[in-house]
């Protein structure tokens, strides 16, 4: 079934002083307009969409997108009794996007809901000046103004809830911890509760530079679509503001930044139903069973093998319609309907059996399983000792503790952190970065082992260097000898004692470490080993702490260096089942031209080393296009990672990312380029952003700073 859009615009008017009196005409203004502002569906289909003018408190107004069942409309006659709104807000354009949220939100509307998209303060159509960052106290404060609005509609019986993808999934948790009157439940999907260890900005304390950070500050400095003005009003709100990157990098220790949106830090405050969907191979998935332990409100999850992206559409396979849980979950919050969602287990989760290592994974061998919550009381700790001649055994080492000595390797790891770079996405062989670690493993299991949890590695480890990094990985070898990752994390040594307030290492002086690797469920067979590998690099993900340097890592003796396994024994267990993804409708005029990575973002397409000079280069691209009904947008992007094993001091990151969009008799193009470097002591930042019209360079503005490196 097809849909066509045709819309009836009113251009948004430039802002003049903002007393009283005018800001009240301009309300009246909106509230009248707002009917007027109607796209329809043609050929009798059953979807409506009307965009909105949605007033904030001081006057900016958001713009929105209502998707409503045919006959609900705003204006409609016999519109029959209200319906509860379901709200997804995000600074991802909301105008490009409509084939996809109409993709989306079709399974909602046709089951009895209205759902309205927003476009956050100063971005997409939006009017206002830019949020200073992301998740701010403006952006939030917006929100609640945006829930207590669409509760006030006359098609609205009240009730609201939110939910979204990774940034929609994020305000959805934070605007929970705001428990506005009007919102009733929210589902977040891929979304964290630990905004510094478990975002793209600092990833386990350590500095992480994100192909998001420089492709959102290049699509931040977009007018909205289709008109695309350039005025100075523009420029003022938009493409003037100083990017987001610095700001993030400046605040390298845990904190009151941090924490001001960490759900972590706030779960008491948490009291709106919460339904969270995560991925094993999502960057975010920490989330989902600390959340299920520590919220006091109603929680229920899912937690499925896929990357980042919407279940119904994941992966990699198998896939689930995702929206047919959430309506049960809705129904029963904002209708007042029993669906029997309540009475269910609160926790579904995929256990995955092992599979080869490949970037390209298509399907996750597995089965679904039921349990009651987090953490289950049956999982029983087993503990694995890592032995002088590499092995890995249930028996503490014997006789005196003895060393091992690593060599710091500041161009290894790319393998480790996937084509996106983080802890997520499918992952090549370990073997290129395992051979820059030290490696244990144990004999052939003689049974299947599953594991379901959170792996911990406690390292006793010393340092030559003031400032280390170690990374703990688990990983499954085949008797082939392939080395599939199952789990992962990495540790900053001088966040030892507090990641709030961290301390040089004394060098040779020993540490404890205790490194919780991020979630994952697994089973082991038999015939396979179980390897843990012990590095100090895992570049380009982490940035290289700058001293040449060697470790250490004691095996046995007093607290020896252990891995343990959070080992599931055999039970019956109920067996969820989750409906395949239904056919979503499309919508004509917007079509991609082009197709971009599966990841939507930059993903590692070559990795050069120089033997003679000890350097190595990683590059990674991205491209994409779509067609629209006024015109072709294109974007590309090429970031380049380059250090050396001789100097990890001089380490960089160029970005060169690029957004063209043709209209009839206009060409607009925006360019960004980053340039992001270290020394020993400092991070150097440098940005351009461009505007080009029809060829013509019509506003250029750079932007420059020195950061300390402040422990990393």
């Amino acid at each position: 079934m097809g849909y066509l859009l045709r819309p009836t615009r009113l251009r948004s008017t430039r802002r003049g002083s903002a007393v009283l009196f005018g800001r009240l005409l301009s309300l009246l203004f909106v509230l009248l307009a707002t009917a007027q502002m109607t796209l329809s569906a043609d050929r009798g289909d059953d979807i409506v969409m009307q965009e909105a003018w949605i007033p904030m408190r001081d006057g900016v107004r958001l713009a929105a997108d209502v998707y409503f069942p045919k006959g609900r409309e705003t204006g409609a006659e016999h519109s029959g009794a209200t319906l509860p709104v379901l709200l997804e807000y995000l600074p991802y354009r909301k105008t490009e996007s409509r084939a996809s949220s109409l993709a989306l939100y079709s399974y909602f509307i046709r089951r009895g809901y209205i759902v309205a998209r927003v476009d956050i303060r100063g971005t997409g159509n939006s009017e206002g000046r830019l949020v200073e960052y992301e998740y701010s106290e403006q952006e939030q404060q917006d929100g609640e103004d945006v829930i207590a609005w669409l509760a006030r509609q006359h098609y609205a019986n009240g009730k609201v809830g939110m939910f979204g993808l990774s940034w929609g999934g994020f305000n959805s948790i934070h605007m929970a911890m705001r428990n506005p009157p009007a919102l009733k439940a929210i589902l977040a999907i891929m979304a964290a509760d630990d905004l510094y260890e478990d975002d793209v900005h600092f990833i386990d304390g350590g500095m992480h530079v994100d192909s998001y950070e420089m492709q959102l500050d290049l699509a931040n400095a977009m007018p909205g679509a289709p008109d695309y003005v350039i005025d100075e009003d523009y420029f003022h709100n938009r493409f003037d503001t100083p990017p987001w990157l610095p700001l993030y990098k400046r605040q390298p220790r845990a904190g009151p930044f941090w924490d001001r949106t960490s759900p972590k830090a706030h779960f008491d405050a948490i009291r709106i139903p919460t339904f969270l969907i995560g991925g094993l191979l999502d960057g975010y998935r920490d989330s989902v069973p600390r959340m299920l332990q520590h919220v006091q409100a109603p929680v229920k999850a899912i937690m499925g093998p896929w990357a980042h992206a919407w279940p119904n559409s994941a992966y990699p396979k198998p896939a689930i319609e995702w929206r047919h849980e959430a309506v049960r979950w809705f129904d029963y919050w904002l209708k007042g309907e029993d669906t029997g969602i309540m009475a269910e287990p609160r926790f579904a989760v995929y256990v995955r059996n092992w599979h080869p290592p490949l970037t390209d994974l298509e399907t996750v061998p597995g089965e679904w399983r039921w349990e009651e919550g987090w953490p289950i009381e049956r999982i029983r700790t087993r503990t694995l000792y890592p032995r002088i001649d590499r092995g890995l055994g249930d028996a503490v080492p014997a006789g005196e503790a003895q060393s091992q000595t690593l060599d710091y390797v500041a161009t290894s790891g790319a393998e480790a952190g996937g084509p996106v770079m983080w802890w997520g996405d499918p992952t090549p062989d370990q073997r290129p970065s395992d051979a820059f670690g030290l490696v244990y493993e144990t004999e052939p299991l003689t049974e299947d082992i599953e594991i379901l949890g959170f792996p911990r590695a406690y390292l006793n480890v010393t340092s030559s260097a003031p400032v280390a990094n170690w990374f703990a990985r688990l990983s499954d070898v085949a008797p082939a000898g392939a080395v599939t990752l199952v789990a992962g994390a990495g540790f900053n040594g001088t966040h030892r004692e507090s990641s709030q307030a961290p301390t040089p290492l004394v060098p040779d002086a020993e540490v404890a470490l205790d490194i919780d690797m991020h979630f994952t469920s697994w089973v082991f067979p038999a015939g396979h080993r179980i390897r843990l590998v012990v590095s100090n690099a895992q570049w380009p993900m982490i940035w290289p702490t700058p001293a040449v340097m060697s470790t250490s890592l004691r095996l046995g003796g007093r607290e020896p260096t252990r891995l343990e396994l959070p080992v599931v024994p055999d039970a019956e267990r109920p067996v969820p089942v989750f409906l395949p993804p239904a056919e979503d409708p499309v919508l004509p005029g917007f079509e991609p031209i082009d197709t971009r990575t599966s990841s939507g973002y930059g993903e590692i397409t070559s990795i050069q080393r120089f033997p003679v000079t000890r350097s190595t280069r990683v590059v990674a691209e991205g491209s994409g296009g779509s067609h629209y009904p006024w015109g072709i947008s294109r974007s590309s992007e090429s970031i380049i990672h380059e250090t050396s094993d001789t100097h990890p001091e001089v380490t960089s990151v160029t970005g060169e990312h690029s957004t063209t969009v043709e209209l009839p008799g206009r060409l607009l193009r925006w360019e960004g380029s980053t340039r992001f470097e270290s020394d020993s002591e400092n991070f150097h930042y440098i940005y351009t952003r461009r505007l080009f019209q029809d060829g013509k360079l019509l506003r250029e503005k750079s932007w420059a700073e020195t950061i300390p490196r402040d422990h990393q």
